[in-house]
């Protein structure tokens, strides 16, 4: 270049080289990324391959990787390939497992506090009642305090509130809350001390166990969580009794477990795909919930299977022992304390709402689909 180049068009000049090595290092950043390869993960539920509960996992793992378009791949394995189903959050938390699909009320053991994401009447809050609490009224700051408390290096994320579940699976229909007393039953989290308030003998075993203790006599009756998976865990096959409507597990939502030094490694961009798939894997489980529950419960009724609603007297019986056990925890525990306080304010002013607000479908049922059966006249 000649020193006598003009200066204006030297400046020009300096301008465009400038530009020019900036595009060249945005257009060489993403070759720079994508010659690193893929962010894989494995992960294991705490359900029976066979499960759809299992198959909710599935549902979540593909709706995060295909979000990302396969820069972060999360592989699925179901209960007991890597460790039991109870070991989950300790194998989560040390790294054996990148992640995790279950249930807080499964961790019972560690903290009795995580039982309230999952155990009991929920202050007359459904499931996604809980979950706006969990969202919007202090429950996740709540749940990272108590991961805290006992040492957990996780990243949990509630997601898929779950419908009523039913009392459970029994040889004969229950009457009375006496009919409960000496049975040996199988349920878990804040429920195994209700049920024992109740007079049940109570034995905490993960899904894939609970048929073949039936089956063996060492259960009278168990729970877990609704037809479809009621009927793929084989439950018609050791009892034809169900008997539906409980408060022992009326509000729970599902849990995604990240191990928190995987999860706080992503780029921020990945963490942001993976907040927004998890609402997204939410609300699509309910609606494939809807699907498959109600077609599960009529495939039941064909096997023979009599289902009972839960007596009312049961019913407040469960809410006055609920009562009686959480007293006791709370009591014992500050952080189980602060939670129910943070949930009864919460439910006090959302469940009143939606007491007032929303309509009662019995009578619209009734009108189409009882005895005056309207739906057949149109």
């Amino acid at each position: 270049m000649s020193s006598r180049e003009p200066t204006g068009r030297r400046a020009t000049r300096r301008r465009f080289l400038g530009v020019a090595a900036t595009a060249a290092t945005v257009v060489a950043a993403p070759t720079v990324v994508k010659a690193q390869g893929p962010v894989s993960m494995r992960w294991q539920s705490t359900w029976p391959a066979k499960d759809i509960f299992h198959e909710f996992a599935l549902d979540y793992a593909k709706k995060v990787n295909d979000m990302t378009g396969g820069d972060l791949k999360i592989e699925v394995l179901p209960a007991g390939a890597v460790v039991p189903a109870f070991g989950l959050l300790d194998a989560v938390s040390k790294g054996t497992l990148d992640g995790g699909h279950g249930v807080m009320v499964y961790h019972y053991g560690k903290q009795t506090a995580l039982a309230l994401w999952g155990s009991g009447p929920g202050f007359a809050m459904d499931a996604n009642m809980l979950m706006a609490w969990h969202k919007y009224g202090g429950g996740k700051e709540l749940l990272e305090k108590l991961y805290a408390s006992i040492g957990a290096n996780v990243v949990s994320m509630p997601y898929g509130p779950m419908p009523t579940q039913p009392l459970g699976w029994f040889k004969k229909p229950i009457a009375k809350a006496d009919d409960l007393n000496g049975l040996k039953f199988r349920t878990v989290g804040i429920s195994i001390d209700v049920l024992t308030g109740l007079g049940a003998a109570v034995n905490a075993l993960p899904a894939g166990e609970i048929v073949s203790s039936m089956d063996r006599g060492l259960l009278d009756a168990a729970e877990f969580n609704n037809a479809a998976s009621d009927l793929a865990l084989g439950f018609s096959d050791v009892a034809k009794v169900c008997m539906l409507q409980s408060y022992h597990q009326n509000a729970e939502s599902f849990e995604i477990l990240f191990n928190k030094t995987k999860y706080d490694a992503l780029p921020e961009r990945l963490r942001a795909i993976i907040a927004n798939a998890t609402e997204a894997a939410s609300q699509d489980m309910q609606w494939k919930a809807i699907d498959r529950y109600s077609k599960a419960y009529q495939e039941l009724q064909g096997k023979g299977v009599k289902f009972y609603k839960t007596p009312d007297a049961v019913l407040k019986k469960q809410l006055d022992v609920y009562d009686e056990v959480v007293k006791k925890k709370a009591a014992d525990n500050p952080l189980f304390k602060e939670i129910i306080a943070s949930q009864i304010a919460f439910a006090e002013r959302t469940a009143r709402w939606e007491q007032d607000t929303i309509v009662n479908r019995r009578m619209a049922f009734d009108h189409y689909f009882g005895q005056n059966a309207a739906a057949k006249k149109i």
